[in-house]
């Protein structure tokens, strides 16, 4: 069977919000139908055409309750006929919606797609799911012989294995909010940014950052998840809204709509880790990618591996060995934020449009998932 190649020929977010920020008035459906309508505006593409939007959503409870995708298509006013579904691979969600969609253009059922992601943090909080009954299971703590799985205790654990120091972590989340504040001041992402001007919210720029963070500034923070331990609020990601869009299509489709494709999905892996230490399966995804596509990380121009906290994106770089100049070169979720479902999306919009910007010819997406898992994805830029 022929494989087709997959394409993204646009990506849109929105700026993420803080908590209890400007975007929290809004419904994830609405936020997720502005981006969904400046994606078909962008490319003036019929959203009757569209063969399915994937949506990556993680706590599907409330707001985000009942398939927020189909919701979302139908906020956006897309025909009744376009059918949607959300997906949850916990913090890679939105990633997986763009991996299973890209699938789906690549075997010939699909021939345009939509994928991206939604998390309205503010409205349905952080473990609201788990709040309800017993996720894990009394059988899988037993085979760990652990009484809870805690994404927290698991970053704990990687900064000990690896010897990450309190002030190296708190150095690594001051690059993130400088790096951001660069990007920011340089315009590096208003290409890809759609203002949400909503009711009372107005937000042009991503919310969550903190000009002049510096480990002098973070050490007086205090451990969030053991007396003596060194992560806290300022070296974790910000709990933020957001929502993000990409429309993935065939070269062919993309030339016979008018359409330039930015990247080509090259590669991608998801593989499973230690679920207790939990947060290090982007280091396997990472060998297992590069494997696939013959290449090496030097032949990668740049990289995304969200920051969820920071000894995750340290304990990759030191065994991957990749060029830290490289890794989050536009900050990351320490500085602006991680909507869930929706950061496998945004990560992968600033990275492509990144590339697009310095003629970047390989970039490598890869994002840690509670429960010990882990997608990652290299693109190439089409010239």
């Amino acid at each position: 069977m022929h494989v087709r190649d997959a394409v993204i020929v646009e990506a849109v977010r929105t700026p993420i919000g803080k908590r209890n920020g400007s975007l929290s008035g809004i419904h994830a459906v609405d936020l997720s139908a502005l981006v969904l309508n400046e994606l078909m505006s962008r490319t003036g593409v019929d959203p009757a055409i569209v063969d399915d939007v994937m949506w990556g959503c993680v706590t599907q409870l409330g707001d985000q309750s009942s398939n927020v995708a189909r919701f979302a298509t139908l906020a956006a006013g897309w025909p009744e006929s376009v059918p949607a579904v959300t997906i949850n691979r916990a913090c890679g969600s939105g990633q997986q919606a763009i991996e299973s969609a890209a699938h789906a253009v690549m075997s010939g059922r699909y021939d345009i797609a939509v994928a991206g992601g939604v998390e309205t943090m503010s409205r349905v909080p952080l473990g609201a799911g788990r709040a309800t009954g017993f996720p894990y299971g009394q059988t899988v703590l037993d085979r760990y012989d652990t009484d809870k799985l805690d994404q927290g205790m698991g970053a704990e654990l990687i900064a000990q294995k690896w010897g990450l120091s309190r002030y190296a972590l708190d150095e690594f989340a001051s690059r993130s909010h400088q790096l951001a504040a660069d990007a920011i001041d340089r315009g590096a992402f208003d290409a890809q940014l759609v203002g949400v001007h909503v009711g009372e919210a107005d937000l042009d720029v991503d919310e969550g950052l903190r000009r002049g963070t510096s480990p002098e500034k973070l050490a007086k923070l205090k451990p969030s998840f053991q007396d003596d331990g060194v992560i806290h609020a300022g070296n974790a990601s910000q709990i933020s809204d957001g929502a993000s869009a990409v429309l993935i299509t065939t070269p062919e489709k993309a030339a016979e709509l008018g359409l330039t494709p930015i990247v080509r999905l090259h590669s991608g892996s998801v593989v499973g880790a230690d679920p207790v230490m939990m947060l290090t399966a982007p280091i396997p995804a990472t060998e297992k990618v590069l494997a696939r596509a013959g290449l090496r990380i030097d032949d990668i121009g740049a990289i995304e591996i969200n920051e969820a906290f920071a000894p995750v994106p340290l304990a990759w770089q030191i065994e991957i060995g990749a060029d830290p100049d490289r890794v989050n070169p536009l900050g990351g979720a320490i500085a602006v934020g991680h909507p869930l479902g929706a950061t496998g999306a945004i990560l992968t919009t600033k990275l492509v449009h990144h590339m697009r910007d310095q003629g970047i010819k390989y970039g490598l997406q890869t994002i840690c998932e509670g429960g010990g898992t882990a997608n990652a994805t290299i693109y190439e830029l089409v010239e």
